[in-house]
This record gives structure tokens, C-alpha cells and sequence, in this order.
């Protein structure tokens, strides 16, 4: 249901300039993706870990393809309140448009599609203490798109950092 709900965000995000053929699923070109995102959704099996105060709620403000083929990732996140900045580098991996890190256990994260303009979805797995937990994440270029609450997590609400700003 939670990834049915995030494919209608994003089928909503995109209608008015979305051109389908535009649309990549594989043979990714990463350094494409460089620049300002901003998240919009995320689905996972495990919604306490995506909900207000979860570990793996963040709210994403850039991401660039570094020259080692790295992706690095700088986006902040909420602990008791306050608004934190973080940056991450992921690990490229042997397969096109995966990177890996560790957080909060073993992770892959791996693009799903994207259209390099518009949007970009990214599909999170995390190993821990032997559960594993998957999440999906949409992050567009501009912050004029945004859906009310669903049975997912709305990061478009004024709850996180960029409401601080």
C-alpha cells in the first residue's frame, strides 16, 4: 500500500512537465544527479523508523557524485527538537547506481529511477541485529510539490528542518 501511495506522489509531482520517455531505471548516469533535492515521501516496511524522531527520517539537501564515483549525500535530520546537518559519503558498489554505508547497521541504497531533472526515487536496505528493513525514498528538485498526510511519511510537512529555516 505505502509504495502504491509514493508511486501516486510521484505521479502527481511530475504530471504537468513528466515526459515518460525521460524516464531512466538502469544504466544510470550519477553524475547527472548532482545538485539541490529536496525530499518529499518515504514508504518502509518498518514506518517507526521513518516516522518523526526515526532513524532513518532525513530530510535530504544536496546530493553530489563525487570523482571516486562516491555519492555524497548532505541532508539533516531531527534529534529532541532540533535540526541537525549531517554529511554522508556512500560507497559505490559493483553495481550501477548502488552505494553502500554504514548507519545504523549495513546499507545499500540504490536509484530506482530517476528523470535527472524532476525527480529521483532511492530504495534503501538496511540490515540490523539480523531484521532487515526496506525503505523508498522520493526527493525532487524544488519544493512547490507536496501531498497531505498518507498511510506514508509526507516530508513536506512543517514538522522537520526545512520548516526551521
Amino acid at each position: 500500500m505505502a509504495l502504491l501511495l509514493l508511486s501516486l506522489g510521484l505521479s502527481i509531482i511530475a504530471a504537468q512537465e513528466f515526459n515518460p520517455r525521460a524516464v531512466v531505471q538502469r544504466n544510470y548516469n550519477m553524475a547527472r544527479i548532482s545538485g539541490v533535492w529536496y525530499s518529499i515521501f518515504m514508504a518502509s516496511d518498518d514506518l517507526n523508523r521513518i516516522k518523526e524522531n526515526g532513524d532513518l527520517r532525513v530530510f535530504v539537501r544536496n546530493i553530489e557524485h563525487l570523482k571516486n564515483g562516491s555519492l555524497k549525500f548532505d541532508f539533516e535530520f531531527m534529534v529532541q527538537g532540533e535540526c541537525v546537518a549531517v554529511v554522508v559519503v556512500c560507497e559505490k558498489t559493483e553495481k550501477n547506481g548502488e552505494y553502500s554505508i554504514n548507519y545504523e547497521g549495513e546499507n545499500t541504497v540504490a536509484v530506482s529511477e530517476t528523470d535527472y531533472r524532476l525527480f529521483i526515487t532511492f530504495h534503501l536496505q538496511n540490515s540490523r541485529n539480523g531484521t532487515e528493513t526496506h525503505a523508498l525514498a522520493l526527493y525532487e528538485t524544488c519544493k512547490k510539490y507536496g501531498l497531505g498526510p498518507q498511510n506514508i511519511v509526507d516530508l513536506t510537512n512543517e514538522d522537520h528542518c526545512y520548516s526551521k529555516r
